[in-house]
């Protein structure tokens, strides 16, 4: 009579030293996709701005002092952010020893762009995104962009991450996905242009979600019934919020984008020697026929939990093993989340929710 694979490896435990360590090893992981999930917030933030009237403009500084024009909003008084007095005209009237208000009605004098560039206010960045490369005014609509793109590339991830980790492996598609995320963080940095920054923050937003999802399925699969339970709702959740919560903190001891974006991407090398601790999982390797390994992890689990385990944990004929191997070897698609009622339920409850 063939048992479960939760009833076979109920000698382990629920919450030794071994499911405790997974626990906590792979939900620290998801510290990082927190930095990422909200980085743009504090990135691509638009400090106050106005046009920038050049030193060598030949104008008096009573003409300085008004070639930004005034505009109203939301009832008060602000500089335009957008808009400029003709710099030649003003230049001429200087020349001429006119005063603005006195001689000159300045309101009446003709307005054009900020042909020269803006000037930002550093009271809250020293620099952003939007300063570096003026995304303000025409170029205002690429703000908001630069985020869908991330999670452009979050949506990508999410399609094929369950692919990778299905072929390759939980363990592999983790870390390779937070190499990924991590890699390209630190690249984003060197960006000469928003278009390249952009391109990298489609594939920081691949691996993001990648390495979520790898790592929320590799503790399903490792962790027994009520360690799971508290993994999959609690655990992510709340390292997750802590990396959102963290984020915030660096981007208010660092003002620069550049040197926020390497503070935030530098802790993901922490996560390299999680590699010898984080076994793969052993339902993923008895889905592809290689018992043996599945059992030296079980093995491994059972000494790390002062446990004797039995000498051959899966006898032959259970679990079905030769089937499971058979069965990787049908195709599947997007297609059988809307296989059957009760899938098909799950699925458009999950797209509702999210």
């Amino acid at each position: 009579m063939s048992r479960g694979y939760d009833e076979i490896t109920s000698f382990l435990g629920e919450w030794g030293p071994f499911q405790r360590a997974i626990f906590f090893l792979l939900s620290s992981s998801i510290i990082p996709n927190g930095f990422n999930g909200l980085s743009v917030v504090f990135l691509a933030d638009t400090p106050s701005h106005w046009c920038h009237i050049p030193t060598n403009a030949n104008i008096s500084d009573q003409w300085r002092n008004v070639s930004i024009p005034l505009e109203e909003v939301n009832g008060e008084l602000q500089y335009s952010k957008c808009r400029r007095y003709s710099l030649g005209v003003i230049r001429n009237l200087s020349a001429m020893n006119y005063l603005p208000g006195v001689d000159v009605n300045v309101t009446e004098i003709k307005q054009e762009r900020c042909l020269d560039g803006w000037e930002y206010s550093q009271e809250t960045y020293i620099s952003t995104i939007v300063t570096q490369w003026d995304l303000v005014c025409s170029d205002d609509w690429k703000i908001p962009l630069t985020s869908s793109v991330f999670y452009l590339g979050v949506l990508c991830g999410s399609f094929i991450s369950g692919q990778l980790s299905d072929r390759y492996g939980r363990k592999v598609v983790l870390f390779g996905t937070m190499a990924v995320q991590t890699c390209f963080s630190v690249i984003q940095v060197f960006a000469p242009n928003w278009g390249a920054f952009c391109v990298l923050f489609f594939i920081v937003g691949m691996g993001q979600i990648s390495n979520y999802v790898a790592a929320f399925v590799l503790g399903t699969e490792i962790l027994g019934k009520s360690a799971r339970v508290l993994y999959s709702t609690l655990g992510v959740c709340l390292f997750f919020a802590i990396g959102y919560m963290l984020l915030p903190l660096f981007a208010f001891c660092i003002r620069d984008w550049r040197m926020l974006q390497l503070a935030l991407s530098v802790p993901g090398f922490l996560y390299i020697p999680l590699w010898w601790f984080i076994p793969e999982s052993p339902r993923w390797l008895l889905s592809q026929g290689r018992v043996e390994e599945a059992e030296e992890i079980l093995q491994e689990a059972a000494r790390k939990n002062g446990i004797a385990a039995p000498t051959r944990i899966f006898e032959p004929g259970e679990l079905q093993v030769s089937d499971w191997a058979s069965k990787r070897k049908q195709s599947h698609s997007i297609l059988d989340l809307l296989r059957t009622k009760n899938i098909c339920t799950m699925t458009i409850m999950f797209f509702a929710v999210w």
